[in-house]
């Protein structure tokens, strides 16, 4: 099986949609994505992440179906911190060698300095973690530890539209990475396609291997901007 977890695209957050550069970034993926085509596409709710996967469905003429869990707002509700200038900001948007002065692997992450006015971060981590585990088991792998169990094994292409914060949240947790380590170290542009590949190994058991992290061919393909973040040339 192999997940494309893709963020949405340039959004204006005031109003829960795309920028007209965001739409033009949508526009430019079912073209990349129909090259192999996909099986089911998922999403959250929010506004910014269904335009983004719309003109992919409509194209390959597949339902969008909505996962709650995959909303940004509870994940930020439980991962937000305010910062020195009164602004609520997610609590792993600090300096990243804040977070490596520190044991950056260590078993309660959540009591780093960088999470001390972070009130619900382990329980918001473990939520999506269990969030994700029940759609994975949807989708025939149970996790057992760190590894998946093949309960029904397919070789599907299955599509999630999501956002930066859960979704490098979600990725963490997918790969068995450190929260504290994934957030400082790797980040999601917008409109960006990260492949995992959920190998059917003969022993029934699997764990999904990072193929791509925030691939933009389509933004080249597409003659867009390459910004990460409308701030860094790529």
């Amino acid at each position: 099986m192999l997940l494309y977890i893709i963020r949405h695209g340039d959004p204006d957050y005031a109003n829960d949609c795309l920028t007209e550069k965001g739409k033009k970034q949508a526009d430019a993926l079912p073209k990349r994505l129909a090259v192999h085509g996909l099986d089911k596409i998922y999403s959250s709710p929010l506004g910014r992440a269904l335009q983004t996967a719309r003109p992919t469905a409509e194209l390959l003429k597949l339902d969008v179906q909505i996962e709650e869990w995959m909303s940004e707002d509870v994940a930020f509700e439980d991962l937000n911190i305010t910062n020195d200038a009164g602004e609520r900001v997610w609590a792993f948007s600090c300096q990243s060698t804040e977070i490596f002065s520190g044991d950056a692997v260590r078993e309660d992450w959540y009591n780093h300095p960088a999470f001390a006015t972070c009130a619900n971060a382990k329980a918001g981590y473990e939520r999506i973690a269990r969030a994700s585990d029940e759609f994975i088991l949807k989708l025939g792998y149970k996790r057992e530890g760190a590894v998946y169990k093949m309960i029904k094994p397919s070789e599907n292409r299955i599509a999630a539209f999501c956002h930066h914060g859960l979704g490098t949240t979600w990725l963490s947790h997918l790969l068995s990475v450190p929260p504290l380590i994934f957030w400082a170290s790797f980040n999601l542009s917008h409109s960006s396609i990260t492949i995992l590949h959920f190998t059917n190994n003969k022993n029934g058991l699997t764990s999904p291997r990072c193929l791509v992290l925030s691939e933009l061919p389509h933004i080249y393909e597409a003659g867009l901007p390459l910004l990460y973040n409308n701030e860094i040339k790529l």
